[in-house]
């Protein structure tokens, strides 16, 4: 898998890419803001595992995705695709981040607009959908700025490093992404 961005390029990470994983993903920063399966500290087996894992997934093409952000030769973030199961089988739910040195810059909002115009290649997908931490704007902001439409908030539904936070819901829908693409 490859997509270019102006600036990165979304693509299977490779066993070279470790340390350059390791330097970025080990940040209390990203932790904060991503589900408890992503580990803090993030260390050299953690990179190792998440490696293989996406590499098998992209052997298998199937729904299940995910991949690295390469920016300026490091693999500085991932983006991935979780499928729903039964009656949500058509509804993709996606994550992200990216490291701190290479935010602001637009790079996951292009990131995630290439990333939901590749899964609504697949005529499968009838839905993307994400939840963003109530105390982290930035990626609701990412959302909102790829027509992802604000859905509701479940209050309290985060519990983090001891802390609770709201969940706000965002969906997009192939015409909502359509529609988007072309006002612009």
């Amino acid at each position: 898998m490859r997509i270019e961005g102006s600036q990165f390029v979304i693509r299977t990470p490779e066993p070279r890419d470790r340390e350059s994983l390791v330097l970025h993903a080990n940040d209390r920063d990203i932790w904060i803001n991503l589900m408890d399966r992503f580990p803090h500290p993030y260390t050299a087996k953690d990179a190792d595992e998440f490696i293989a894992v996406a590499g098998r997934l992209a052997e298998l093409n199937g729904r299940e995705m995910a991949a690295g952000i390469e920016v300026e030769g490091e693999l500085a973030g991932s983006i991935g695709v979780f499928p729903g199961s039964d009656v949500h089988a058509r509804v993709a739910s996606i994550g992200y981040w990216l490291g701190r040195r290479f935010q602001g810059r637009g790079i996951m909002t292009e990131a995630v607009g290439l990333w939901a115009d590749r899964l609504f290649a697949d005529p499968h997908w009838m839905r993307i959908e994400a939840d963003a931490f109530g105390w982290n704007p930035a990626s609701r902001r990412v959302l909102e700025k790829n027509g992802f439409v604000r859905e509701g908030t479940r209050r309290n539904a985060v519990w983090k490093d001891g802390a609770a936070t709201d969940a706000i819901v965002y969906g997009l829908l192939r015409e909502d992404r359509k529609r988007g693409k072309d006002a612009t």
